[in-house]
Parts: structure tokens; C-alpha cells; sequence
């Protein structure tokens, strides 16, 4: 196990959104639009936690079907950097209920993997909307969870149409 987020490479992910800037933050930082959209395809987020501030405390649920029966991930981390409608930087750890982070081994993760890991979101103003780059560090760009990035990002561009045709 190692407390290097960068020792497994990254995700990177960019996308530009039809939305302005507001909205995308939103999405990022209201508990309520998180939970529509974050995750993979056919994941339900039933909790989502966030003090959105510099030291504040986040903790999300994730609820998939698996073909063992239901399964519950938790995911806990702490607000490290806040530049309102521009750039966002927590922590993740996978944690019990309470928040409280797991090792790599006890959340079932091979040798090697961080216990914490970094997501960093830049959002910018483009000519068609927001040009949104997500980096999450300590995840390789061919894991499971970069593809669950992507599902859960094609979820955030139909939850901002809907919003935006509220």
C-alpha cells in the first residue's frame, strides 16, 4: 500500500458542457445534483455529505446491483482547495458509513493502490458552454473507475439538459 495518489498514474477527462460555469459547479458541489448523476451506470448515490470548504468533510454512498446482490461503497474525503466556479480539489478514500477511511486491502483493492486519492475539477468558460476537466490521481486511465468516470459524466450532461429545460 502506498500514500502516493500519483503512483498509479491518473484519470483525465475533459469534456465541454452546454451550461454556464454556475451550473456546473452545482453539480459538483450540491449534494443534490451529485447524487443524479455521480457513479456508473445503474448506481444509485443514497447518501451524499458535502461541507464545501476548505477542511470540510465529504462522505458518499454508492448503491449497485451486483450479480451477489446489492453493494454499498463509501467514500469519505476533505475539501482541499476552493476557488468558487473555477476549481475544486478533495480527497477520496474508500471508508466505512462513518467516513472513516479504509486501507487498500481492507476495501478490497489490489497491493499498491492509495488508500487516499485526489480529484481536482477546473472549470472554464468556452464559446459552447464550460470546458470541465476532471484529474483524479492515485486511479490508472484504464481502471474500472476511469470507465465509471465517463458513465457518470454522459449522466451529468442529460442532468444539465434537464435542468437547463426545467
Amino acid at each position: 500500500m502506498t500514500d502516493d495518489p500519483d503512483a498509479l498514474g491518473a484519470v483525465v477527462i475533459e469534456r465541454t458542457l452546454d451550461a454556464p460555469r454556475a451550473l456546473v459547479w452545482q453539480m459538483w458541489t450540491d449534494p443534490e445534483h451529485f447524487k443524479v448523476w455521480y457513479g456508473p451506470s445503474g448506481a444509485a448515490i443514497p447518501v451524499a455529505t458535502m461541507d464545501v470548504r476548505v477542511g470540510g468533510r465529504r462522505l458518499v454512498c454508492m448503491e449497485m446491483q451486483t450479480p451477489n446482490g446489492p453493494m454499498q461503497m463509501w467514500f469519505s474525503g476533505e475539501y482541499r482547495e476552493i476557488v468558487e466556479h473555477q476549481r475544486l480539489v478533495y480527497t477520496e478514500s474508500m471508508s466505512d458509513e462513518r467516513g472513516n477511511a479504509l486501507s487498500a486491502a481492507a476495501a478490497g483493492m489490489p497491493d499498491g493502490h492509495p488508500m487516499t486519492t485526489e480529484v481536482c475539477v477546473e472549470l472554464a468558460d468556452t464559446e459552447d458552454g464550460t470546458r470541465m476537466v476532471m484529474t483524479h490521481r492515485g486511479i490508472p486511465s484504464d481502471s474500472p473507475g476511469a470507465a465509471g468516470w465517463e458513465m457518470a459524466f454522459d449522466k451529468l450532461v442529460v442532468h444539465i439538459r434537464s435542468q437547463r429545460h426545467a
